[in-house]
């Protein structure tokens, strides 16, 4: 056995129907074989773990959380209050994950355990929205960003990347667009916005390659997709096809990474933050914090049982 270690558990219990209860004494076994002396919290309420994580974080070697996208949020979002941050271990146990599913972190919990325990670190970039909050993978406003929260997985797996689409497509007749200017490192846009993402991740609300498929989690940028409102029939069917094929060009469609973003309009926007309401804001700026968190991800090799 290693010498101890401290390690802080942070577990959401309601998170993809509190699976974790059956899972809990073979989880905390494969910590207590890797040496560490384990401080567990379970959350309460929201919030919880963001404030757990930034009280308690800096004295530890290592925090792992246990939950849905939410929760790792929190976690994230305590840590980055923190000068010095230990390393961070994720054990998904939502219902996306779309994060997880970017790490290529296992959604088996004993098997991530082991990958938080004994794997090796992967600083990845951090998203700053506004001067208080943060996010991991996504930020996003407008039409589509319930969708891929409403629709089922079942018709995620099924139809994939044209499932979010045609999900999306059905409330087009009632979007409500937004008049925004748009500024990013070398873009400006100024137009009626329907939907907006920024994101950092290969896979938003169970989707893959929504936005591209060369996706890096440590380059400093964000990918962002930015959907005009269509006026005619003939627009509308632009912009899905666009969507749903990918390359096809569309003068309502814009794709791009950046470092940052600054999106202004006289009417606030609600924004989503890794799946939860992140606030309504007229003005917003979005800065790419570039390989803030080292998350621990599978190394074979490092898994010691």
């Amino acid at each position: 056995m290693e010498e101890n270690r401290k390690m802080l558990l942070i577990i959401n219990p309601k998170s993809g129907k509190g699976q974790i209860k059956n899972r809990l004494l073979e989880i905390l076994d494969v910590f207590a074989k890797h040496g560490y002396e384990i401080q567990v919290h379970i959350t309460q309420q929201a919030m919880e773990a963001r404030d757990i994580a930034k009280r308690y974080g800096g004295s530890m070697d290592l925090v792992v959380c246990s939950g849905g996208d939410g929760t790792l949020n929190e976690t994230i979002s305590g840590l980055m209050e923190l000068e010095s941050r230990p390393e961070l271990g994720y054990i998904p146990a939502g219902s996306t994950n779309d994060f997880a599913a970017s790490l290529k972190i296992p959604r088996q919990m004993a098997t991530a355990a082991l990958a938080a325990a004994g794997g090796e670190p992967y600083s990845i970039d951090i998203g700053k929205f506004g001067p208080e909050r943060y996010f991991v993978y996504v930020a996003g406003f407008g039409a589509f960003t319930e969708v891929s929260y409403l629709t089922s997985q079942d018709k995620k797996n099924l139809l994939g990347h044209q499932a979010y689409v045609l999900e999306g497509v059905k409330s087009l007749s009632s979007i409500k667009s937004y008049s925004l200017k748009i500024t990013g490192t070398e873009q400006k846009y100024e137009g009626d916005f329907i939907f907006g993402i920024v994101t950092n991740t290969v896979s938003v609300g169970g989707f893959k390659g929504l936005v591209r498929q060369n996706v890096s989690l440590c380059d400093g940028l964000f990918e962002v997709l930015l959907i005009e409102i269509p006026k005619t029939p003939l627009e509308l069917s632009s912009i899905v096809s666009s969507l749903l094929l990918k390359d096809e060009k569309c003068e309502l469609v814009h794709k791009f990474k950046t470092s940052f973003l600054t999106v202004e309009g006289e009417e606030a926007v609600d924004w989503v933050l890794d799946g939860e309401f992140g606030g309504s804001h007229t003005s917003i700026t979005i800065e790419n914090l570039c390989q803030q968190i080292g998350i621990r991800r599978i190394l074979t090799k490092n898994l010691k049982k």
